[in-house]
């Protein structure tokens, strides 16, 4: 398969020690780079731009088709049923939220600590059953199982509404989750299942009506499409009962104060003008990966990611962090741990002496961390790279040859501490000259100078 053309791939960062290297990028799980036919298309859309269901005017109509047009790329991707409704949203997050907002009242939420927070936190209003981490795929079913079967028993002939939730695969350590085998157990029991996808997405194909599964919800810029669009694909009866999860324009049939009449969904949550260029974007993408995705995508990530782990188990003291048997299928994140040596002092001296982005830290995924790093962890956080289109077996071996380095030898730079980040101390690498250059070269001097940084953690991404 051809190499996916990335925005920013010769792209070269300036390094503490002097001089530029390309950048290599890394840190996929969080934020992947913008595909090049995805600028591109959004390029071409431009000159075309209007208000999307508001408007007369010709590139009113242009747009009104193909925001319309994107639900079916991302309905295709998905492997959606055909009455399945797609609501564009921000992200993830957002979409796992409006599903929150749109449980009915006596919905029962069964998840597992594995969680990002995306998933873990949204449903707390209601009943929640928290699963704890399972010691393999096999655990995980007989775990559901027994929560729901302990449920049913509870609620006697009666009860509500139950919905399970989990991850299509971890953003901790790529783990793909048996989605079709989860959703069986739930379909038994009369509950539905929703999968956050934000990871599994980039990597393999999706298959809501294979897999017999309710809702899947997807980010833009995990999808080589950063232009602050998301998506919640499902079922509809749920949506079009529950109100808005915006009151606005778009999201009504008729207002005739007091009474208002909604629209069902997609209209009825997504009130407001839209995101078209970032639907749009998403759908580009979708399209994009929808082939390659179920030809040889999967396989070359793969082989990539073999190599990435034989790579970093020749490093010393270094252990790699899975919650199952190394042989089960994952996606190309990787996160670890070296034995000694504080996570953010590696991954600040990567970046800053080497040109290369991983990420430290809890991952917004807090419990399983903490779970897989035991209680007698130094600082509580870990590394996490993470890969995609465009990476090479040569970046692979950069990677591990810098990390073996610093490993071995230590920073060349020095750093300071403040909270439980690390920085360059001086950092003299200068900031981009950008059309707002100058405000943000004062910026981040103010900051280096004079802000606190954040927790281990805070900043997550994925």
């Amino acid at each position: 398969m051809r190499k996916m053309a990335l925005v920013g791939d010769r792209q070269w960062v300036p390094l503490v020690t002097g001089g530029e290297v390309r950048r290599l990028d890394l840190d996929y799980a969080a934020t992947a780079p913008c595909a090049l036919q995805v600028r591109d298309a959004v390029d071409e859309i431009l000159p075309w731009y209007g208000s999307v269901h508001r408007g007369d005017g010709f590139p009113s109509a242009v747009c009104t088709e193909l925001q319309e047009a994107c639900r079916e790329s991302v309905r295709a991707f998905t492997g959606a049923r055909p009455d399945d409704t797609v609501i564009f949203t921000r992200n993830t997050t957002d979409s796992l939220n409006l599903l929150a907002h749109a449980l009915p009242e006596d919905c029962e939420v069964f998840g597992f600590a594995t969680e990002h927070h995306a998933n873990l936190l949204p449903w707390d209003r209601r009943t929640v059953h928290r699963l704890p981490v399972p010691d393999s795929p096999a655990h995980a079913l007989e775990l559901l199982d027994a929560a729901l079967a302990s449920a049913a028993r509870a609620a006697g002939r009666g009860g509500g509404a139950r919905l399970v939730t989990l991850a299509g695969a971890s953003n901790v350590t790529g783990e793909v989750w048996p989605v079709a085998e989860l959703a069986g157990v739930a379909r038994r029991f009369g509950a539905r299942t929703a999968v956050d996808a934000a990871q599994l997405a980039p990597h393999r194909p999706l298959d809501m009506a294979g897999w017999d599964v309710d809702y899947v919800a997807f980010s833009g810029h995990k999808l080589y499409a950063p232009y602050g669009a998301g998506a919640l694909v499902g079922r509809p009866d749920w949506l079009d009962a529950a109100p808005p999860y915006l009151a606005g324009g778009g999201a009504t049939r008729q207002v005739d104060l007091p009474a208002v009449d909604w629209a069902p969904s997609p209209q009825r949550h997504e009130a407001g003008s839209p995101n078209f260029l970032g639907n749009y974007a998403l759908a580009t993408a979708c399209e994009l990966l929808h082939a390659p995705l179920r030809s040889g995508l999967v396989v070359q990530e793969q082989r990539l990611a073999a190599l990435l782990e034989r790579e970093l188990a020749r490093i010393p003291g270094l252990t790699v962090h899975r919650m199952w048997d190394a042989r089960h299928p994952k996606v190309g994140t990787v996160t670890f741990s070296v034995r000694g040596v504080a996570s953010g002092l590696l991954s600040a001296a990567l970046s800053a002496e080497h040109g290369i982005a991983v990420r430290t830290g809890r991952f917004c995924a807090h419990p399983l961390v903490k779970h897989l790093l035991g209680e007698g962890h130094a600082d509580g956080a870990a590394l996490r790279a993470s890969i995609g289109a465009g990476i090479t077996e040569q970046d692979i071996s950069d990677f591990a040859w810098a990390l073996a380095r610093l490993v071995e030898r230590g920073p060349a730079w020095s750093y300071r501490r403040d909270g439980a980040r690390f920085v360059p101390d001086p950092d003299p690498r200068p900031m981009p000259a950008l059309s707002h250059g100058a405000r943000v070269q004062l910026r981040a001097a103010e900051r280096r100078a004079e802000a606190p940084l954040a927790p281990v953690g805070a900043a997550c991404g994925g």
